[in-house]
């Protein structure tokens, strides 16, 4: 491990002069490419370099405790030994978790959609306060969210609706969301007090680039059609709106929220290929869950991976045991406690595999 750090560092100082040169800040494609492997490669090198300084301040601590004469100075060595080896461990894993093998799709923007499931109006109101929620963690991270199609009911509900987030390492964070959300509480309608179960979907994709997806335009079929709002009422007499049909999978976009059809066509082919993309992936990883469902589920209760309680304040994540009692909080998109724990444990996952793989 110790020569692949080295060999990283060295990488990491030859980038750094790289990139001030004419050549590369000339090509602006190129110039952020590089400062992305600058980055990433940084975030390694000044945790090793930090390591480093640690395990040089450890040795001579206790080479003190040994030579020191003094009793008060030996006291004041072994305090410092107690120290370092108390924080020497957590620095080690922090370092091994960068060293993780990346996922190509860490670092990119995603398409998220959110659909109502079981539940009737309640599941489409909990689906509209869950965009809301995102809307408010993306604001929070300094990201960009434009909400791309939006299918409303006319009481302040949503049946669907498809977002691009656009920002620095959004798919790493996001990419846990993905699932059935379940939530608990007395709809506003409820007279007896009852609390009722409903249910959302959310996926999460990573945003495709034209050179991640090739796509033949013979293979798209393109209808225009005149957009239409809640219960089919017509709000544009211009054929504006663009279904995209991919002929060879079967998948179908449609986008209607601009007056533009060119805007509309444009957005419609960001989902388009992000779709495109996943179905792709399935296929090369040969697994069972090759169609959607392999990361919303039906929208049926029992398939969550989290739980909305209002009447407790709870909000509790299935896969890691997480539960908080700060729901309200969490609704206005204060959600990094659960994603940053999210993150944490996948990775700690991923370094059990690699250590028996090793």
């Amino acid at each position: 491990m110790l020569e692949k750090l080295a060999q990283i560092e060295k990488n990491y100082e030859e980038i750094t002069e790289q990139i001030s040169s004419p050549e590369i800040m000339s090509d602006m494609k190129v110039y952020a490419k590089t400062m992305k492997q600058h980055r990433t490669l940084g975030e390694i090198v000044e945790k090793y370099r930090e390591v480093k300084k640690m395990q040089e301040e450890l040795a001579g601590a206790r080479e003190l405790t040994e030579m020191a004469d003094d009793d008060e100075m030996k006291e004041l060595a072994w305090a410092e030994v107690s120290e370092i080896e108390a924080k020497l461990p957590i620095a080690e894993e922090e370092l091994k978790v960068l060293l993780l093998p990346k996922d190509p799709n860490d670092e990119k923007n995603v398409i998220l959609e959110i659909r109502a499931g079981t539940g009737g109006d309640e599941a489409t109101l909990f689906a509209a306060e869950i965009l809301r929620m995102y809307a408010r963690y993306a604001e929070r991270q300094g990201w960009k969210m434009e909400i791309l199609e939006i299918a409303d009911t006319g009481v302040g509900g949503i049946k669907d609706a498809t977002a691009v987030i656009e920002g620095d390492r959004v798919y790493s964070k996001m990419r846990y969301e993905a699932g059935t959300h379940r939530v608990q509480r007395v709809p506003q309608t409820e007279t007896q007090g009852r609390i009722h179960t409903s249910a959302i979907t959310v996926a999460v994709l990573p945003e495709a680039e034209e050179v991640d997806v090739q796509i033949n335009q013979n293979d798209l079929r393109i209808d225009t059609f005149c957009s239409s709002g809640p219960g089919g009422q017509s709000v544009n007499t211009t054929y504006s709106a663009v279904r995209i049909t991919h002929m060879p999978s079967g998948v179908v976009v449609s986008m209607q929220d601009e007056k533009s059809q060119i805007k509309n066509r444009e957005k419609a082919m960001r989902v388009l290929r992000a779709r495109l993309q996943e179905l792709e992936e399935q296929k090369q990883h040969d697994l069972l869950s090759a169609d959607r469902k392999s990361q919303v589920g039906s929208g049926d209760r029992s398939e969550k991976i989290r739980t909305y309680n209002f009447k407790e304040n709870r909000v509790s994540d299935h896969r890691i045991g997480l539960t908080l009692y700060q729901l309200e909080l969490f609704m206005q998109g204060y959600i990094d406690e659960v994603v940053d724990s999210l993150v944490t444990h996948f990775q700690a996952e991923k370094l059990k595999s690699e250590a028996v793989g090793a």
